[in-house]
């Protein structure tokens, strides 16, 4: 259940909403330049908005000018928050923000003190305004500097445009769902607006020509006959966990994607890319804990499809690498479903970069050797010729309840039992841990870490150069 749990994220500081407040009593407290950046967001937003200060500002003025704002010059009392659906301290005096805390506490008022995180019920992201279109950034308060940065960011690469989109698309709204009740031809019907020649003209300005498109296009959706929903599976790697490791592709069918399948080997966060109206199946695996039978993970994507979902299965690592992914899409086919395939960063590349042991080097080793050190009938059936090599790396998955059987089995068939051998648990993620030895001393360090998998073990001189090339450690303790 651990591993389920941990899948889906990490736990929130903050719930990130926006709030309808529109002719709904607010307050501001304060009369300078914060007091007036909230009273202009509140005031846009339709608030019945009181400033109370005895002085103001010239930005607070021109806001309360402008949106004719109601401006009291008394003391704060109860009366004032009463009634009140939120409310914001920017007093330069403390006392008075502390005494509107108390107030709107009693009354069970969210409230925010500018610069005073103890003292706030809710946080102000930094936002990029393509109204209808916001975006808000947040660090929880955590590193402004950094919200500052992305918001910078976002500035830059999304057109205004996209608000002229927004309202476009929100003025069709009813008349699409009216027009095509199928929910995955509604969502099919959104994105080709969104990302065809109706937006394109919008952004050029051309609304008259952008308004005839989008009235053909409704014709033809909502016809009786027109074309049903048409299913697919995309086959997604993940790579061996870190999110930043997922590729430009991957990251795009995530957000389409209307149902997605995952395994206990995704990276935490990962699935907080997916989109996050996508129902979600676990169909994870352990060792001798088929949770969800192979077969079963086959005829439900078949199934999935043909209802007209795009189904995402995401793989840790990379589907075509000890993943079965070849064994899902030969059923795909058989079957007639159409899929796509889009690789991930193997858990032997990945792991192996984050550990700082490289899987070849010119004085170390001129090839490497995937494997898997899964037992059958309590025996390892390996190719012990093809994997002891002086000049080659062996890289071993899923070995980790069969280390005492592989370094064993290395030392039976000649391999020197001091060869270099590493275990990497968690590899690329936060908690990564690398235990170093040799063929001879490796199991028996294992033991001591108290290490678990998912675990990667590497066999070969290259893990010599481990202490002075590992990166990640250093990096996450800097």
């Amino acid at each position: 259940m651990g591993k389920r749990s941990a899948a889906l994220g990490r736990k929130l500081d903050h719930l990130p909403i926006f709030l309808n407040v529109k002719g709904q009593r607010a307050l501001v407290v304060g009369g300078g330049t914060l007091a007036a950046r909230k009273a202009d967001l509140l005031a846009r937003a339709g608030c019945d908005l009181t400033v109370l200060t005895p002085e103001m500002n010239d930005d607070l003025a021109r806001v309360v000018s402008e949106y004719k704002i109601n401006h009291k010059t008394d003391d704060l009392t109860v009366n004032d928050v009463d009634g009140c659906v939120i409310v914001f301290g920017a007093s330069a005096d403390s006392a008075v923000n502390k005494k509107l805390h108390e107030m709107a506490t009693a009354a069970g008022i969210l409230v925010n003190i500018s610069d005073t995180t103890d003292l706030c019920d809710f946080i102000m992201p930094a936002i990029v305004d393509r109204s209808p279109l916001l975006i808000s950034i947040s660090s929880g308060g955590a590193t402004p500097l950094l919200t500052r940065m992305l918001k910078a960011r976002f500035e830059t690469t999304i057109p205004a445009a996209y608000g002229r989109l927004a309202e476009f698309a929100g003025s069709y709204r009813d008349r699409v769902k009216a027009a095509i009740g199928n929910m995955a031809r509604r969502r099919r019907f959104w994105e080709t607006m969104i990302a065809g020649p109706v937006a394109e003209h919008l952004f050029s300005g051309q609304e008259e020509e952008a308004t005839a498109l989008m009235d053909k296009l409704l014709v033809e959706a909502s016809k009786d006959g027109a074309e049903a929903a048409q299913g697919e599976v995309y086959l997604v790697g993940t790579g061996p966990g870190d999110p930043d490791l997922l590729t430009f592709r991957a990251l795009r069918l995530m957000q389409q994607a209307d149902v997605v399948l995952y395994d206990r080997l995704i990276g935490d966060g990962i699935l907080n890319l997916v989109r996050r109206d996508a129902s979600r199946i676990y169909v994870g695996k352990m060792k001798n804990d088929h949770s969800v039978p192979q077969d079963e993970i086959s005829e439900m994507l078949i199934r999935l499809a043909r209802e007209g979902n795009r189904v995402l299965r995401l793989k840790g690592g990379d589907p075509f690498v000890f993943g079965r992914g070849g064994e899902e899409i030969a059923t795909l086919a058989e079957n007639g479903i159409n899929f796509q395939v889009i690789p991930g960063v193997t858990a032997a590349n990945g792991c192996a970069t984050y550990a700082g042991i490289p899987l070849t080097h010119r004085d170390h080793a001129q090839s490497y050797i995937v494997v898997t050190g899964h037992e059958k009938d309590g025996e390892l059936n390996l190719d012990w010729s093809s994997l002891i090599h002086p000049r080659r790396t062996v890289v071993i998955y899923m070995g980790l309840t069969s280390l005492g059987a592989i370094t064993d089995g290395f030392v039976a068939h000649g391999a020197d039992p001091e060869t270099p051998a590493a275990i990497i648990e968690n590899g690329t993620r936060n908690g990564q841990r690398v235990v170093t030895g040799t063929l001879q001393s490796l199991q028996a360090k294992c033991a001591e870490a108290e290490l678990r998998s998912p675990a990667l073990i590497i066999i070969g001189s290259v893990v010599s150069l481990r202490d002075k090339l590992a990166w990640f450690e250093r990096g996450e303790n800097s």
